[in-house]
């Protein structure tokens, strides 16, 4: 039973929130059946795949953040199924509590699709609240459709945390699974790459939650990253081919 007075715990060191956020990597396992469901999307293609390490080059400052990089184990790693990633906490200037950045890229929109919040929080002992839909203007004009989940777990100090979660597929943004394999679908064999992306922070109790600030300065960024990686690749996969 939730008690009304409970207060979030103050979550700042990097372990802390690499449980927290992690949860999702820890149980990538529990997406097995559906990625039976998402069969069209496991075969494998011919699409040229990003460099290793595009992701990292995304900055370490911007706006009003500044990031720092938490490193997984190498089994987490591989159970996120994800080709290249970041995960990272960015705290603002000033000194408020940060938030939690996860980043995975893949070539197969299969592999990202079992890693969502509300299966995977909940299997690592949280209680999901509630989820809710939210279109965000981001620094660069563009809307970014985005799921904000919200859970708690029970305790001494009762623990709460946001998770805002979004998916970019070639450029476009999609706020969750069913708008993510629509697109799939539409694009077909021309789908060049995928990422998920989550943002996790305790609510702060404000008009706007730290997860949605921190969302419109970095979505455009990722998303240009992603992008201009992708032209990168491609160019460079034809200079290189044989010529007939």
């Amino acid at each position: 039973m939730i008690r009304a007075r409970a207060r979030p715990v103050v979550v700042s060191s990097v372990a802390e929130w690499r449980g927290v956020l992690m949860a999702v990597a820890l149980l990538a396992g529990s997406g097995a059946g559906y990625r039976v469901a998402t069969g069209r999307f496991a075969a494998p293609s011919d699409v040229i795949p990003l460099p290793a390490g595009t992701l990292a080059s995304l900055p370490l400052e911007f706006g009003d953040w500044v990031g720092q990089d938490v490193p997984l184990e190498d089994a987490i790693i591989r159970s996120t199924d994800t080709d290249d990633h970041i995960n990272r906490t960015y705290a603002p200037r000033g000194g408020q509590e940060p938030v939690s950045l996860f980043v995975g890229y893949g070539v197969r929109m299969r592999d990202l699709v079992p890693h969502r919040p509300e299966v995977c929080y909940p299997g690592a002992g949280w209680t999901h609240q509630e989820s809710r839909r939210v279109d965000l203007e981001a620094e660069d004009g563009s809307v970014v459709p985005c799921q904000i989940h919200s859970f708690c777990k029970a305790g001494l100090d009762q623990q709460r945390v946001e998770v805002l979660n979004y998916y970019i597929l070639d450029g476009r943004y999609c706020a969750d699974v069913s708008l993510l394999r629509s697109e799939a679908w539409r694009l077909g064999q021309r789908m060049t790459y995928a990422a998920q992306v989550q943002v996790a922070a305790p609510p702060r109790g404000d008009t706007r939650s730290s997860v949605e600030e921190f969302a419109i300065q970095a979505a455009p960024r990722i998303r240009e990253l992603l992008r201009a990686a992708s032209e990168r690749a491609t160019e460079r996969a034809a200079a290189e081919a044989p010529r007939r």
